[in-house]
């Protein structure tokens, strides 16, 4: 049980930023947080978190176990619910957001498909590239790419996503194929606008003997860039360039030969997908069971290459 308490009293503080306001959300004394916190890391020989009078801030072992601490915990909660829920149906209003492009593909195809297993909840999905404000809004949840602002909401990691570059084969069969991110220069590459996102350019992992290497930008050049991902995604397709895009959105793709990825050996280190929610004690079943179902989903292989199935 102490155990139990210090990785709950861990996250509290984590995602609400101080002890003071941890320990309010529970009802004890600062202190008694501090405590809980300073066994924690003795018990685990390192040091979670730096703290100064102003702020609190996640060590790089701190980052990971946060993580995997989250994960623990909504692990049991479900555990705990599937028991003492016995035949209880999930039921009421499901609100669900998710980024513009990956939820046509990935997140609406899915939500018919859990209304027919739990007919008595009702789904609402907004699709938006805006970061949505779940609680300001009355969001349940929201799927979420890539890396992760720093929140006080729960993450739960459903699958891995790469970047890669691709292009059609007759596109490289007409212009050959880059052996090293520099070749691109003498490409024509297929980017996001400046006022769209990847401001810092295409993420490359550069070998080194010995090591993992260092992960490097290159900003490439090209006759056409546009701010929307898709219409990237469509000239990509119609040969008139090499893109550099998700997984999840050229899996199916690949998979039929109509892109070919590139640079393999040099692709930057995958980042996460992700299901967010509000930290609460009780999380409602029909949410719960949302996010099982959108983790069964994701874990198959077949999902991203075939999309999905009944």
């Amino acid at each position: 049980m102490d155990r139990l308490k210090q990785l709950e009293s861990f996250v509290a503080i984590a995602t609400r930023g101080s002890l003071t306001a941890a320990a309010k959300a529970e009802g004890v004394a600062p202190a008694i947080m501090g405590r809980r916190l300073d066994a924690l890391e003795e018990r685990l020989g390192v040091k979670l978190l730096v703290r100064t009078t102003r702020k609190l801030t996640l060590t790089h072992e701190g980052i990971a176990f946060l993580e995997d601490c989250q994960r623990l915990l909504t692990d049991l909660a479900n555990v705990e619910a599937s028991v003492s829920a016995g035949g209880v149906k999930a039921t009421g209003h499901l609100r669900v957001t998710a980024p513009a492009g990956f939820g046509r593909r990935h997140v609406a195809p899915l939500l018919p498909l859990y209304h027919a297993r739990h007919p008595e909840v009702t789904a609402s999905l907004n699709l938006s590239d805006r970061l949505v404000d779940l609680a300001g809004e009355g969001y349940d949840c929201a799927i979420r790419v890539g890396d992760l602002p720093d929140s006080s909401l729960v993450s739960v990691r459903v699958a891995d996503n790469r970047r890669l570059c691709v292009a059609t084969p007759e596109y490289l069969r007409r212009r050959g194929t880059p052996r090293h991110p520099s070749d691109l220069a003498q490409h024509d590459c297929l980017t996001l606008s400046s006022e769209a996102s990847q401001t810092r350019g295409w993420a490359f992992r550069m070998p080194a003997d010995g090591g993992t290497g260092e992960v490097v930008h290159f900003k490439p050049g090209g006759p056409l860039d546009c701010s929307d991902g898709q219409v990237l995604h469509d000239w990509c397709l119609q040969g008139w360039g090499i893109a550099w895009r998700s997984t999840w959105e050229v899996e199916a793709e690949i998979a039929a030969g109509r892109l070919v990825p590139v640079l393999e050996e040099f692709a930057a280190p995958p980042n996460g997908i992700y299901v967010v929610f509000q930290q609460r004690k009780h999380l409602a079943l029909r949410v719960r069971l949302w996010i099982d179902f959108v983790k069964h989903h994701y874990e198959q292989a077949d999902f991203w290459k075939n999309g999905v199935s009944r």
